[in-house]
């Protein structure tokens, strides 16, 4: 998978707004040429809440481990969710252990190597291995950031 097919993905979804920074639209110099995935169906990036998914081309502080900095590479990240985290990984995000995975290893999903704890998994460049995976993933993301939103509305009119 590119990283133009994983925007192309997301992007299609109803309500998903897609942040790409770059050189002067106002946002920082570290975030240009990653992608930041939000469900937001008014098209304003929202200040409240993070994105469901990642992409990202590079390392950013201490967040050194999947060595980003090497030729081609890049790291789609996906707010799974607990349940969905234990599923693909056969442990729950809070426990330490299980398979350890070098955070820089390709097409394989993996814990988030900041935060997993959080129920957040990545993939390195992914590839025929886990591109099935990633387009699930980004679905599921996608429909608990719309759910997390529509709760949210609900519970602001009442």
């Amino acid at each position: 998978m590119t990283i133009d097919e994983i925007i192309g993905h997301v992007s299609g979804f109803d309500g998903v707004l897609a942040l790409t920074p770059s050189d002067g639209d106002g946002w920082p110099e570290l975030s240009w040429g990653d992608a930041f995935f939000y469900y937001s169906p008014d098209g304003v990036v929202p200040t409240n809440v993070q994105p469901f998914a990642t992409v990202v081309t590079k390392n950013y502080p201490g967040d050194e481990a999947s060595r980003l900095d090497r030729p081609d590479t890049f790291r789609v990240n996906i707010h799974a969710g607990k349940e969905e985290f234990t599923r693909r990984l056969g442990r729950t995000p809070r426990e330490v252990g299980g398979t350890d995975v070098d955070p820089g290893v390709e097409d394989t999903v993996i814990a988030h190597p900041v935060y997993g704890t959080a129920g957040w998994l990545a993939v390195v460049n992914p590839a025929s291995k886990t591109e099935t995976a990633v387009r699930e993933l980004l679905d599921s993301a996608y429909r608990q950031a719309r759910a997390r939103y529509e709760r949210r509305a609900d519970s602001s009119r009442d």
